[in-house]
C-alpha cells in the first residue's frame, strides 16, 4: 500500500513544522574561544578550515615537551658519551701505550681508576637506559615507586636505597610496597595491574636471583645502576680536579725527550674526563630540575587530562621517547605522540599495557581539545579498529574497564560517517557491537541464537548499565547510514535485542528516584528501532516487517504512551516508530489491532493540559493517527469506537490539532464501513472547514 500517494490527494495539506530534535547525546556547551563564528557572508570560519587546513588552529600536543626533554638529555648523554670515548682511546693509546712507563705511580693508577669507571660506565650505560627502561613498564606500586625514586631529592636517596634491602618475600612485595608508599590513584581497579594472570613474567619484578628477590627486580637494579653512574661520575670529577689543580706529573729531566710531552697528555686527558664526567652530572641536574622542581611530567599529565594516575602513561611515555633518542638518533624520540603510543600499547599482548593504552585513547576522544586529532588517527588505522572492535567481545570481569573504554571509543568513532562505515564494514563487527547488549528478559533466547555463552550475567559487581548504553549509542550513530541500518537488521538476534530495550515497567516511567541511565537505556534503544523503521527503500520495508513482527515492539511502546508523562521525550520517540511502521499494511493492521495503542495515541492528542514545550508530542500523536486511518478500515472502525469523533470535531477548533484532525476526520469518512454512516453525518456542520467529499453509503 503507498500511503504517500494517497496523502498528496487530499485537499487539506498539512504543514509540518520544524519539531524540536532532541538527542541525549548532545549536550549544550557553555561559549568559549573555540567555538566556530560566523563570517561575515554567514559562513563559518570551522567550514574555511576543513578546505584550508592551514586555517585551522593548531591544538598544541602537551607530549611535545616530553619529546623535547628527551632530545635535549639525550644530546647530553651522547656528548658526554663521546668525551668518555674520545678520553678511553687517549688513554689506551696515548697515555698507557706512550707513556706507559714514563708515568708516575700516582698518575698510573688515577688513570687507570679513571678507565675503569669511566669505561665501565660508558660501556654499560645503554644497559642501564635497558634496565630504568624495563622498570618505567610497570604498572605496579614498585614501579611507581621506581619513578619516585628518579624524582626524589638527594636527602630522601638513602631511604630509598635503604628501602630495597628491607627483608620481604616475593609474595607480598606489592603489598609492602602500597602500605609504605600510597598512591593517590584515580581509579585504583583501572591501574593495580592485577587484572589477569598471565603466563609471562612482567619484566620489572623478575627475580633475578633465587635467595635475594627483594634486590634482584628490575625496578631496584634500575636504582643501584642509577646510584653507580653518579658515584662514578663523582668520582672521575674529583680525580681529575685533584690532578688538574696540583699538576704533579713528575720531574722531567733536562734532555729526556720522551717525557716532553707527557704534562700535556695528561692535562687533555683529565681535561676530558672531567668535561664527561661534568656533562653526565650536568644531565642529571637537568634532569632533577625538570622532572622535581619544574615538575614536567605532572604538567603533562595534567594537560593530557589523565586523571590522578595518568602520570605512569606519562612516564612511560617519556622513558620510551628518551630511550629511542639515546639507541638511535636523536630525532627518533620527535616522531612519538601519545595516540599512537597509545595505540601500539592496544595491540599490545599484556593486559596491563591493553588498559592503559585503551585508557589513554578514551581520554583522548573525550576531550574536546584533542578529540579530533584522536579520532583521526584511529579511523586511518585500520588495526586498532579491528582490536578495539575485537575486545568488545572480551567478557571477563577482569577485563570489564578494557571492554568499557574500547566501546566509549567506537562511541566517538562512529559519530562521523567516513569512520561508522569503515566499523561496519569489518567482518564479526556488528557481531561483537550485539554482544555489548545484555538483557536478561532475553538472555535465554537472543542470546542463545546467536551463539553467546552468558558468562558474565552472574557477575554481580559487572556494569551492564554502562555497557549497554555504549552498546545502543554505538547502534544509534551507526544507523545514521541506510547500508548499517541492513547489517544491524542482518545480524542474528540483533533487532530482538534492541526492541526487548524499549520495555520499561511502570515503576521506573512513574518514578522519582530512577538511575539517569535506565531511562537512558530506553531512550537510546527507541532511537535505534526508530532510525531503522524510518529506512527507505527495500532495506526499510524488510525492517518495518521485521519490527513490527516483534511480539514485543507494539507493546512496549504502548506501555511508553501510557506512563511516560514524565518522559515526553520517550513518548514521542514511540508515537515516531508507530508513525514509521504504519507505512506497511500489515503493520497499521497490527498496531490497531493491539489493544490500547488507539486509545493511547487518542489520549496524547486530545491532551489540552498538556505544557506547551510539550506540544510536539500532541503534534506527533497525530500524524500517528493519520497515518494509521489512512487506508485502514480495521482502525478507522477502532477510533470511532473510542468515542473520538465528537472530539475530533472540537479539536478543529484548536489551531495546533486543526490540520491534523481534519485529516483524520477525511479518513474516518473515507475508509470507514458502510454502518458508520450515520454516525459519520455527525460532522457535516464543520464540512466547510475540513472540505471533505460527501461520505460513502
Amino acid at each position: 500500500m503507498d500511503h504517500s500517494g494517497t496523502a498528496q490527494e487530499e485537499s487539506v495539506h498539512v504543514q509540518i513544522g520544524e519539531i524540536k530534535n532532541i538527542s541525549d547525546d548532545v549536550q549544550p556547551e557553555s561559549a568559549s574561544i573555540f567555538e566556530p563564528r560566523l563570517s561575515s557572508i554567514g559562513r563559518r570560519e570551522s567550514d574555511d578550515a576543513f578546505f584550508y587546513p592551514a586555517l585551522r588552529p593548531a591544538v598544541r600536543a602537551p607530549e611535545k615537551k616530553l619529546t623535547l626533554f628527551a632530545l635535549r638529555l639525550a644530546i647530553l648523554e651522547k656528548s658526554a658519551t663521546g668525551l668518555g670515548a674520545l678520553s678511553f682511546i687517549w688513554a689506551t693509546v696515548v697515555l698507557l701505550g706512550g707513556f706507559a712507563i714514563t708515568l708516575t705511580n700516582t698518575d698510573f693508577w688515577f688513570i687507570t681508576t679513571i678507565l675503569l669507571i669511566e669505561g665501565t660506565r660508558i660501556f654499560s650505560r645503554s644497559h642501564e637506559i635497558e634496565w630504568q627502561h624495563q622498570a618505567a613498564w610497570s604498572l605496579t606500586e614498585s614501579g611507581i615507586n621506581s619513578f619516585r625514586f628518579l624524582q626524589s631529592s638527594s636527602s630522601s636517596v638513602w631511604k630509598s636505597v635503604m628501602s630495597i634491602f628491607k627483608p620481604i618475600s616475593s609474595g607480598n612485595m606489592a603489598d609492602r610496597n602500597i602500605k609504605e608508599a600510597p598512591t593517590k590513584v584515580e581509579n585504583p581497579k583501572k591501574w593495580d595491574g592485577k587484572h589477569l594472570l598471565t603466563r609471562r613474567w612482567a619484566t620489572a619484578d623478575v627475580p633475578l636471583l633465587p635467595h635475594a628477590p627483594w634486590v634482584f627486580v628490575a625496578s631496584n637494579i634500575s636504582k643501584i645502576l642509577q646510584l653507580l653512574q653518579i658515584a662514578a661520575a663523582v668520582t672521575c670529577v674529583v680525580l681529575s680536579l685533584i690532578k688538574l689543580i696540583i699538576q704533579n706529573y713528575g720531574e722531567i729531566e733536562k734532555g729526556d725527550t720522551d717525557k716532553r710531552n707527557r704534562k700535556a697528555a695528561l692535562s687533555i686527558f683529565y681535561g676530558l674526563a672531567l668535561a664527561e664526567a661534568s656533562l653526565f652530572l650536568l644531565e642529571k641536574i637537568y634532569w632533577e630540575y625538570k622532572v622535581i622542581y619544574h615538575k614536567l611530567l605532572d604538567k603533562v599529565n595534567a594537560e593530557c587530562d589523565l586523571g590522578s594516575s595518568g602520570i605512569i602513561p606519562v612516564r612511560r611515555f617519556f622513558y620510551d621517547a628518551y630511550s629511542k633518542c639515546v639507541n638511535g638518533s636523536i630525532f627518533d624520540g620527535l616522531k612519538m605522540d601519545m595516540v599512537t603510543f597509545a595505540m601500539e600499547l592496544l595491540g599490545s599482548n599484556s593486559p596491563d599495557e591493553q588498559l592503559m593504552g585503551a585508557l589513554i585513547l578514551q581520554r583522548f576522544a573525550m576531550s574536546q581539545r584533542f578529540s579530533d586529532d584522536t579520532l583521526q588517527k584511529i579511523g586511518i588505522t585500520f588495526s586498532t579498529v579491528e582490536r578495539l572492535i575485537e575486545m568488545l567481545n572480551w567478557k571477563e570481569p577482569q577485563e570489564e574497564d578494557i571492554r568499557i573504554a574500547a566501546a566509549d571509543i567506537l562511541s566517538k568513532l562512529a559519530g562521523k560517517k567516513q569512520n561508522s562505515l569503515r566499523i561496519a564494514g569489518i567482518p564479526g563487527a556488528m557481531e561483537s557491537i550485539s554482544s555489548l547488549l545484555h538483557s536478561y528478559r532475553t538472555l535465554s533466547s537472543a542470546a542463545e541464537e546467536i551463539g553467546e555463552k552468558s558468562m558474565i550475567v552472574d557477575q554481580e559487581h559487572y556494569d551492564f548499565w554502562t555497557i549497554n548504553n555504549l552498546g545502543l549509542l554505538i547502534l544509534k550513530k551507526l544507523a545514521h547510514d541506510h547500508e548499517n541500518c541492513g547489517k544491524i537488521g542482518n545480524t542474528r538476534g540483533l533487532l530482538a535485542k534492541i526492541i526487548d530495550f524499549t520495555h520499561a515497567e511502570e515503576r521506573l516511567l512513574m518514578g522519582n528516584n530512577i538511575a539517569e541511565s535506565q531511562i537512558q537505556m530506553v531512550k537510546r534503544s527507541l532511537q535505534v528501532v526508530k532510525r531503522l523503521a524510518s529506512t527507505t527503500g527495500a532495506t526499510g520495508k524488510q525492517l518495518r516487517r521485521e519490527i513490527s513482527e516483534n511480539v514485543f515492539t507494539i507493546s512496549n511502546v504502548r506501555d511508553i504512551l501510557r506512563h511516560a508523562q514524565k518522559h515526553p521525550e520517550l513518548q514521542n520517540l514511540g508515537i515516531e516508530i508507530l508513525t514509521s511502521l504504519a507505512m506497511e499494511d500489515d503493520a497499521t493492521e497490527r498496531i490497531g489491532g493491539t489493544g490500547g495503542i488507539l486509545k493511547e495515541l487518542l489520549n496524547i492528542f486530545f491532551k489540552y493540559d498538556m505544557p506547551e514545550p510539550q506540544s510536539y508530542v500532541r503534534a506527533a500523536a497525530g500524524e500517528a493517527l493519520v497515518m494509521l486511518a489512512l487506508e485502514s478500515r480495521q482502525n478507522c472502525q477502532h477510533i470511532l469506537k473510542l468515542g473520538a469523533l465528537q472530539r475530533l470535531v472540537e479539536a478543529l477548533e484548536v489551531e495546533l490539532l486543526r490540520e491534523n484532525a481534519a485529516r483524520i476526520l477525511r479518513n474516518l469518512c473515507t475508509y470507514s464501513a458502510e454502518e458508520s454512516f450515520c454516525e459519520l453525518r455527525k460532522i457535516v456542520p464543520a464540512a466547510p472547514t475540513v472540505s471533505l467529499p460527501a461520505p460513502k453509503r
